[in-house]
């Protein structure tokens, strides 16, 4: 029998997927039906196995990654297509604002991308560590499974698909398109940087917001959410739930900071779009039911102190005690008997 976290990621997946399909209908869409199509066949046919795995054969392990992988399909899919759709009642953009607010932060998109030019080397390990996100996703999900971690494979997936709906939920009402939409770089600067997102994918999304989404296909799908982050979004769950993977704990962790960090380069982001995806992570992981404070996490890096306090508790009944009945040969010591501290 599916638990309740498994409930809720299907209900999620196919609430959004019966959204997309009312929309669908209602609107003048032209959508790729058979590649979608494709798309829920795979779903489907993981989900039969994962339940196969969880209810026949008793196996937690293999049924977590074929559920998990199952809702990871599914899911995403509808969430692109329903993002695509938002473009149609999106709000006024914002990017100008945030470029305000890099700028109160003492942050320079143009500067920063003209001064990377000058240091390819760092650059081509910026792009190569930005684009192993999405396959960091699937390596945690196989890895919880493996180890036993069965329901934070669960709870991974729902975080990710709440992050997911909240970046999309705060787009639509304030779309941004990052920095790269904004600016033109030299051709002598663009042609020294290897980006994974260039000035002319900003160009693409502003033409998408203003004149709608066209024909939608997966195999064209574009990222159009800058603030908040999703990128970073998963960076950060990806980072969070591999922590009790002892062998990926630190090299995903190192990773996905610097995931954090170049996102403005690789992903032409604002600086506070990057910013804003902590308290949407935060936000997520509520939503996935873990309690993240800083005193479980400073514990959970081992440095806090874990011996025994001392407490105030009766002291057993004859320690240190001092036999009242001496012996009256014994000479009395010079020292007053109010002045020994057990008087």
């Amino acid at each position: 029998m599916p638990n309740k976290i498994q409930r809720i990621l299907f209900a999620l997946a196919g609430g959004v997927v019966l959204i997309d399909i009312a929309w669908w209908l209602l609107g003048h869409f032209q959508v790729d039906i058979a590649a979608y199509a494709k798309l829920g066949t795979m779903s489907l046919g993981l989900l039969v196995g994962g339940i196969y795995y969880q209810t026949r054969r008793n196996e937690p392990a293999l049924a977590a990654m074929m559920l998990g992988a199952s809702f990871l399909v599914l899911f995403s899919a509808a969430a692109s297509v329903l993002n695509y759709f938002l473009l149609t009642v999106a709000g006024p953009r914002i990017d100008d604002v945030l470029v305000a607010w890099d700028q109160a932060l003492g942050f320079d998109w143009y500067t920063t991308m003209v001064a990377m030019a000058d240091h390819p080397l760092l650059n081509g390990a910026f792009f190569r560590i930005y684009n192993m996100v999405l396959p960091e996703i699937a390596l945690v999900l196989v890895a919880l499974a493996w180890t036993g971690h069965t329901q934070n494979v669960y709870r991974y997936c729902l975080a990710l698909g709440a992050g997911a709906l909240i970046a999309i939920g705060i787009w639509a009402l304030m779309p941004s398109l990052g920095a790269k939409s904004l600016y033109t770089l030299p051709p002598d600067v663009a042609s020294r940087l290897t980006l994974s997102v260039t000035g002319d994918y900003g160009k693409a999304l502003v033409a998408l917001l203003h004149n709608g989404p066209g024909y939608i296909t997966p195999s064209d799908l574009r990222g159009l959410i800058a603030f908040p982050s999703y990128h970073g979004v998963l960076a950060l769950i990806v980072a969070y739930y591999a922590w009790p993977l002892r062998t990926v704990r630190w090299p995903l962790l190192i990773l996905n900071l610097v995931v954090i960090i170049c996102s403005p380069i690789q992903g032409g982001h604002h600086m506070v779009d990057m910013l804003a995806s902590f308290p949407v992570t935060a936000l997520a992981l509520f939503i996935a039911g873990e309690r993240v404070s800083l005193k479980s996490f400073v514990q959970s890096l081992g440095m806090v102190n874990k011996t025994p306090k001392f407490t105030i508790t009766p002291v057993p009944q004859g320690l240190f005690r001092i036999n009242p009945a001496q012996d009256d040969d014994i000479a009395r010591p010079a020292i007053k008997s109010k002045l020994s501290g057990f008087s």
